[in-house]
C-alpha cells in the first residue's frame, strides 16, 4: 500500500471549500478515488458509505466513522486556506487536521481490509454537516428511523471508532453539548427618567446564579459538568431600557446528567426563558467490557476523556474516539497535520482492525 496516494487524496480535498451544507465536491472527489481503488460505495445525500467485499449480514459491523465538511476559515490565517502546500512533512489548510486526517487515513485503512474474509464485517462511514449537527449527515444515518434502520442494506453498526484529531490516542468517553437560547424580558422606558424594567439587569442576575452554580454529581471519567454563558445581545440605543436582553448558555455535560435535567435545574434558578437548541447532543462513553476497550488495551493505546463533541453522540453505538492529528489545532488560523500523523495513524488503524477481530471472538 502507498500512503502517499492518501497524503495526495488529503491536499486535493483542502482545495475544495467544504463548509457545513456545501460538501458536494469533495464528496464527488472522495467518490471518483473509491472507484479508482476499486471499491464500491453509496452516496447518500453528501455522505458515503462502503462495505467489505465479502459482506456478511450475518456478522457484526465495525464502521469507521468520519466527516467531510469544515467550518469557515478563522480571522487570522497568514496563509491561503484552501492551498495545502507541496511541503513532503506538512499538509495545510483548512480541514486537514478535522477532520481530513482522519478521513484519509480510515480510507486507507478500510483499502487494506475491503478484499478480506473477515470475522466481523467492517463499513467506511464519510459524513456530512458534522460540524453544525445537521439533519443530512448522522443524525440521519444513526437516528432511530434513519438510513441504517432503513433497510437499504447497511446494517446499523455494532462498533465505531470515530476518526477526528486526537493523537492517535483513544477517547473512551466525551462531554454532550447542551446549548441554551436565554431570553429576559422587561419594559422599555426611557433612560434619563429610569423608567421601565431593564431586561439586561435581569439576564445580569441570571448569569451571575448561572456562573456560580455547582452540579453536585461528579463524573470520575470527566469531571464536573462545565457551564459558559458565551454569548449576550441587548438594547437598541443608549437612552432607552431594553426590554429584551438575549444571551447563550454553553454546557458540557457528563453522563452524570441528562440534557433534560441540566435544561430543568438551571430555569429553575433563572427569570429568564431557557430554550434549548437540541437535547439530543448527549455525554457518551465506550461499554464496559466492550471489545473495543479489550483492543485499545491489547495494542497499548493511551487513553483519555474528551472535552470535545464528534459523531459520536448521534451514534448510539458501542464506540471510541481517535485519529490523526491535534484537536488543538481545529477551528484556528493556519490549520496543519504533519504527513507521518497521517502514516502512523493509517498503521495504528490497521493494527487496531486486526485485534479488534481476535477480540470480538473471546
Amino acid at each position: 500500500m502507498s500512503y502517499g496516494e492518501y497524503i495526495e487524496l488529503l491536499r486535493e480535498m483542502v482545495r475544495l471549500p467544504s463548509p457545513s451544507f456545501e460538501e458536494g465536491k469533495v464528496a464527488d472527489l472522495i467518490c471518483s478515488f473509491l472507484t479508482e481503488e476499486g471499491i464500491a460505495h453509496t452516496r447518500v445525500r453528501n455522505d458515503i458509505l462502503a462495505l467489505n467485499a465479502s459482506f456478511d449480514p450475518g456478522k457484526k459491523t465495525l464502521a469507521l466513522d468520519a466527516h467531510i465538511d469544515t467550518v469557515p476559515p478563522s480571522e487570522g490565517y497568514t496563509r491561503d486556506p484552501y492551498d495545502p502546500s507541496d511541503d513532503p512533512e506538512v499538509v495545510w489548510g483548512l480541514g486537514s487536521n478535522d477532520d481530513g486526517g482522519s478521513v484519509v487515513s480510515m480510507i486507507a485503512a478500510f483499502s487494506h481490509f475491503y478484499r478480506e474474509e473477515m470475522p466481523v464485517n467492517l463499513m467506511l462511514v464519510i459524513t456530512c454537516e458534522e460540524e453544525r449537527s445537521g439533519a443530512d449527515g448522522s443524525i440521519w444515518l444513526y437516528a432511530p428511523d434513519g438510513f441504517f434502520r432503513s433497510g437499504a442494506g447497511f446494517p446499523m453498526p455494532d462498533w465505531v471508532i470515530i476518526g477526528e484529531p486526537t493523537g492517535m490516542r483513544a477517547a473512551t468517553s466525551e462531554r454532550g453539548l447542551l446549548v441554551l437560547d436565554g431570553e429576559a424580558h422587561g419594559v422599555c422606558g426611557h433612560a434619563a427618567r429610569g423608567e421601565g424594567i431593564n431586561a439586561l439587569y435581569i439576564a445580569a442576575d441570571d448569569i451571575a446564579l448561572l456562573r456560580n452554580y455547582k452540579f453536585e454529581r461528579h463524573s470520575d471519567l470527566m469531571g464536573d459538568v462545565r457551564l459558559n454563558v458565551t454569548q449576550i445581545e441587548a438594547g437598541k440605543a443608549h437612552n432607552i431600557i431594553p426590554d429584551t436582553c438575549r444571551f447563550v448558555v454553553d454546557v458540557r455535560p457528563t453522563e452524570k446528567y441528562t440534557n433534560e435535567e441540566i435544561w430543568h435545574s438551571l430555569q429553575a434558578i433563572c427569570r429568564s426563558t431557557l430554550t434549548p437548541r437540541r437535547l439530543t447532543n448527549r455525554s457518551s462513553a465506550t461499554y464496559g467490557g466492550s471489545p473495543l476497550l479489550r483492543t485499545i488495551e491489547a495494542i497499548g493505546l493511551e487513553t483519555f476523556s474528551s472535552p470535545t463533541t464528534s459523531d459520536w453522540m448521534q451514534t448510539g453505538c458501542d464506540a471510541v474516539k481517535m485519529g490523526p492529528g491535534d484537536s488543538a489545532r481545529s477551528h484556528k488560523a493556519d490549520e496543519f497535520i504533519f504527513t507521518s500523523e497521517i502514516t502512523d495513524a493509517i498503521g495504528k488503524y490497521i493494527a487496531f482492525i486486526t485485534n479488534f477481530y481476535g477480540n470480538t471472538l473471546e
